[in-house]
């Protein structure tokens, strides 16, 4: 007797129970079979939890409502997770980390530092503004004091990183003459503020006064840098 649907259960894993012919008891699920339903639990844990805490603010987001969100028991959620700040960073790492690593993991500019840089900022402002990496940034300015080990860690995987990644290529750019200003080097933050200043302001203030980022962007880097000459 084929093993009826639950709410919990996930397409693929319904689709399997449907296809066993052996009667119930008879025949452990595979291993590998276990191992992706988890998966496919934890990513649905995982993306409940960023609609929820979107929504709600951290502060007010409950297991519940992400347990409910997900078609999971309350209790599945703490196979995956021990608490809210958990999630959260799971989520940190899924969302932004990877964002971040590639600016670190650029190779040595072949052309110019402004180039390269403009080439990274120009794609993080595309995958930020206006997404869901731009509404967890939001949420953390917001709600980062309330909880010091939530911004701990966001800063640990995510800000030192682009600061050390962002001083890096401000120490070759000086290096190399295209930027004249040695003090930059001290305040590489000077290099990122576009970035941080579009995102908060498409969630308060773009209704009232569009902002171009990218136009934005090109002006700060002619502060840096100097303006690109035309031919």
């Amino acid at each position: 007797m084929n093993k009826k649907p639950t709410k919990s259960d996930p397409p693929s894993a319904t689709r399997a129970s449907a296809k066993g012919s052996a009667p119930a008891g008879t025949m452990e699920v595979p291993a590998s079979n276990r191992a992706t339903r988890a998966a496919e639990r934890r990513t649905a844990i995982v993306e409940a939890a960023m609609e929820e805490f979107i929504a709600r603010g951290f502060a007010a987001t409950r297991l519940d409502d992400i347990a409910k969100r997900a078609g999971v028991a309350k209790g599945t959620i703490y196979l995956h997770f021990k608490d809210k700040e958990s999630m959260f960073e799971e989520l940190v790492r899924i969302v932004i980390v990877p964002v971040v690593a590639r600016l670190t993991t650029l190779p040595p500019p072949a052309g110019s530092v402004r180039d390269l840089i403009e080439t990274f900022a120009g794609n993080f402002l595309k995958e930020v503004i206006g997404t869901r990496r731009g509404d967890l940034v939001r949420l953390i300015v917001a709600e980062g004091p309330r909880f010091p080990a939530v911004a701990d860690f966001y800063y640990r995987e995510v800000v030192s990183r682009g600061i050390a990644a962002m001083r890096a290529l401000i120490e070759l750019g000086i290096a190399r003459g295209e930027i004249r200003e040695k003090d930059l080097a001290r305040y590489p933050q000077i290099l990122v503020a576009p970035a941080m200043i579009a995102v908060i302001w498409q969630s308060l203030f773009a209704r009232h006064a569009p902002l171009d980022a990218q136009d934005m962007l090109r002006v700060h880097l002619d502060l840096i840098f100097g303006e690109r000459r035309t031919t």
